[in-house]
């Protein structure tokens, strides 16, 4: 079983200086591979894929982070209406691809956008109140059904353009060994849903795409009360090629393993033993956090 660790623990500076120095950390602390997050900048980006011993499990596109018109390339929305945005998005998600092919990576994981380009008023109050120890009540529950209906009305062009989006990258894809990971998303206007992502992916040959699992963005939606945290690997559970691993405080996820309060019976029961493990972890967590995280996730059976 591969233990992957992704690039995001990375943005420091002694790493950013030197990324063989981060492939070599990651080994010391008991890691087989390297994800490249897609918030490394692209002089890293460039370093790390030279060194000799780095091991790259998959690339989280769209690495490198560079700059257009203003925004980082990950805040384009590759579900766009905008032909011009979302041609765009799937430009430098295919660059991710090619990257992967050239390093030998398996796996390249997407995010596909989402219904509009900004989370739901209603969403961002709901995270306000939960903050403040407000969990339920009439007014939380209002919120939690103008999530619902705003998304169900207004999902369909998005979608229908996310579906083609990941129809262009699993063609572009196939010329070489790589497969395409759809993520969970953190918020609720994001692309997908359970449901859609069981409905994105069939047709899909298994070896060209599959589910991605982000532990942190299921157990965030769950605490908002607006989608169950199991359902996602009760629908997808078949199609899981991979799972960002982190662990979450309140809303705040990307913890090291052991560093918050989420259920991990789940993920190990639902989990596939062939999916990537990719441990996401942050920057502030410390070197003995994220190599403590191993044998935490091994005593709960999330890892082999």
């Amino acid at each position: 079983m591969t233990l992957s660790l992704s690039t995001m623990w990375a943005q420091q500076e002694r790493f950013l200086d030197d990324m063989h120095v981060f492939v070599r950390e990651s080994r010391a602390l008991g890691y087989d591979a390297i994800e490249a997050a897609h918030s490394l900048p692209e002089a890293p980006f460039e370093r790390l894929l030279t060194a000799p011993d780095a091991r790259i499990s998959s690339i989280h596109a769209p690495a490198p982070l560079v700059r257009y018109d203003g925004r980082a390339n990950s805040a384009l929305n590759i579900a766009a209406l905008d032909d011009g945005e979302r041609g765009t998005a799937i430009d430098y998600a295919k660059r991710s691809i090619d990257h992967t092919r050239a390093a030998g990576g398996r796996y390249v994981v997407v995010h596909l956008g989402g219904v509009g380009n900004a989370m739901f008023e209603a969403e961002r109050e709901l995270r306000r109140l939960y903050d403040s120890g407000t969990r339920d009540g009439q007014r939380v529950e209002e919120l939690r059904a103008t999530c619902l209906r705003q998304r169900a009305e207004q999902a369909a062009p998005w979608l229908e353009r996310a579906r083609e989006a990941l129809a262009e990258l699993v063609r572009h894809a196939a010329a070489g060994d790589v497969a395409i990971g759809i993520e969970n998303r953190l918020h609720y206007h994001e692309i997908p849903q359970p449901d859609e992502a069981v409905s994105l992916l069939a047709g899909v040959p298994p070896e060209r795409a599959g589910y991605w699992h982000d532990v942190g963005h299921a157990e965030v939606q769950w605490r908002l009360g607006l989608v169950d945290k199991r359902v996602w690997l009760e629908r997808n559970g078949a199609r899981c090629i991979g799972a960002h691993l982190h662990d979450v405080t309140g809303l705040a996820d990307h913890r090291a393993p052991g560093n918050g309060d989420v259920d991990w019976g789940y993920i190990a029961a639902g989990l596939p033993e062939e999916a990537l493990r990719v441990f996401e972890i942050n920057q502030s967590q410390t070197a003995e956090d994220v190599a403590a995280a191993i044998p935490f996730l091994r005593e709960r059976g999330v890892i082999a």
